[in-house]
């Protein structure tokens, strides 16, 4: 089977019928990762069927959450190589995305990506969450905030829930068991003005790999204060 029929077939296994369009976005986004990679640190994976399975397909699994796509405002903080938002704009191509991270070098990368899939209503923006979620623009300004980032849900969260507008719904992307964690970061979560919803957990279509989606819906503005200054969420998290 050639690269745009694997595709087809793997995102048909998740109920999502992709156009001929869309597939030859995702083909020609898996080439350009893969040619940056070679000369910046990018993804760990960079096997075809790898990246499709473990990237693509797992950032739009959002889709089985109760969480409404057409035509929102979503931002995906610390976007790295494009994950989840690249996928999710592919697949869903009237969500406004805002693609941030803090290293120069990828947010030009996702730039060619943007301009050379001809995806609309997308920006790339360098720079921290603790600074642009104190951005008029930005803070408490969007439907939905996604990431896949790697860092504990109490400190995410306080990266993430600032750019929440209330009634809106913060997504974090998790890869191991997650009950501790949540219980850990109970406390933070209110304080940060949100509350968890739903948890979604699931094994990755076509490999053995654990996954967890949480959802954590904004029930009131967060305070002023948060997010804390660089690097504070990271080193003392709140509890």
């Amino acid at each position: 089977m050639d690269r745009r029929g694997y595709i087809k077939t793997e995102f048909s296994k998740i109920q999502i019928e992709l156009s001929d369009k869309q597939t030859a976005q995702f083909e020609q986004y898996y080439e350009m990762l893969i040619a940056k990679n070679e000369v910046m640190n990018l993804t760990a994976i960079t096997e075809f069927e790898e990246v499709v399975q473990k990237h693509f397909i797992d950032s739009v699994m959002i889709k089985d959450l109760r969480i409404p796509i057409e035509g929102e405002r979503w931002i995906d903080v610390g976007t790295g190589a494009g994950f989840p938002g690249v996928p999710l704009k592919i697949v869903f191509p009237q969500l406004k995305v805002t693609l941030l991270d803090s290293l120069n070098k990828r947010v030009k990368f996702l730039q060619e990506v943007v301009n050379a899939l001809g995806l609309e209503h997308v920006e790339a923006v360098h720079g921290r969450a603790e600074e642009f979620a104190k951005k008029a623009e930005y803070r408490e300004q969007f439907d939905c905030c996604v990431s896949r980032a790697v860092a504990n849900l109490a400190s995410l969260s306080e990266y993430c829930l600032p750019f929440v507008k209330v009634g809106g719904a913060f997504v974090p992307y998790k890869s191991g068991k997650i009950q501790e964690e949540i219980e850990a970061a109970g406390r933070a979560v209110e304080i940060l003005g949100g509350t968890v919803r739903e948890m979604k957990e699931f094994v990755l279509p076509g490999t053995d790999m654990y996954r967890c989606l949480l959802e954590i819906e904004k029930v009131k503005s967060t305070a002023k204060r948060y997010p804390r200054k660089a690097g504070m969420p990271t080193k003392e998290p709140l509890h």
